[in-house]
C-alpha cells in the first residue's frame, strides 16, 4: 500500500477510535498507539507545554526525555518555530537530542489553540530519511481530530 493510502486508512481508523471518547488523553493515547503501530514508528507520542518547558506525555516505544527546553532539539525547535520540522538524518541536526540512539530520522508536528502552540507530536523512525513532505501534509490531520477535545490539555 503506497503512503498516501496508508494514511487515508489511518485517518478512518483515527476518526472512529476518538469519535465518542471525550477525554483529549484517551484519544491522544490511542492516536500514539494507531500511528505507531501503522507507521512502524521508532517511537511516537506527544509533549506538552508546561512551565515553560515540553513534557512527555502519552507515547509509544523506548523510554523517552521527559523534559524539552523550548528551542532545543527537534521537538523544542518545533515548538518555538511553530512549524512542523522533517529531519531526514537527526545526527546532522544542530542541536538535536538523543533520546535514543537508535532514531535516525524525525518529524514534530506543533498543534496550537487560539494561536498558541501547547504541544508537539513527534515521530522517530531507525530508518534515514523515513519522513518527507507527505507526512507533514497527513499528520496534521490527526491532530485535527483530537482539536474538540483541546480544552482538556493537562
Amino acid at each position: 500500500m503506497d503512503r498516501s493510502a496508508l494514511y487515508k486508512q489511518l485517518l478512518k481508523q483515527a476518526a472512529a477510535l476518538v469519535e465518542d471518547e471525550p477525554d483529549f488523553l484517551a484519544s491522544a493515547a490511542n492516536l500514539c498507539a494507531l500511528l505507531h503501530e501503522g507507521l512502524g514508528n521508532w517511537w511516537t507520542g506527544f509533549y506538552f507545554v508546561k512551565d515553560n518547558q515540553l513534557v512527555l506525555g502519552p507515547f509509544q516505544g523506548p523510554v523517552a526525555c521527559t523534559r524539552i527546553a523550548k528551542g532545543k532539539g527537534v521537538c523544542g525547535q518545533a515548538w518555538e518555530k511553530a512549524q512542523t520540522l522533517v529531519v531526514e538524518d537527526v545526527h546532522s541536526f544542530p542541536g538535536h537530542i538523543a533520546c535514543s540512539p537508535a532514531s535516525n530520522s524525525e518529524i514534530v508536528v506543533p498543534f496550537s489553540l487560539n494561536g498558541q502552540v501547547f504541544g508537539v507530536l513527534d515521530l522517530d523512525s531507525t530508518d534515514f530519511r523515513y519522513y518527507s513532505a507527505m507526512d507533514a501534509k497527513y499528520l496534521p490531520r490527526f491532530l485535527e481530530l483530537l482539536a474538540p477535545k483541546w480544552k482538556q490539555v493537562p
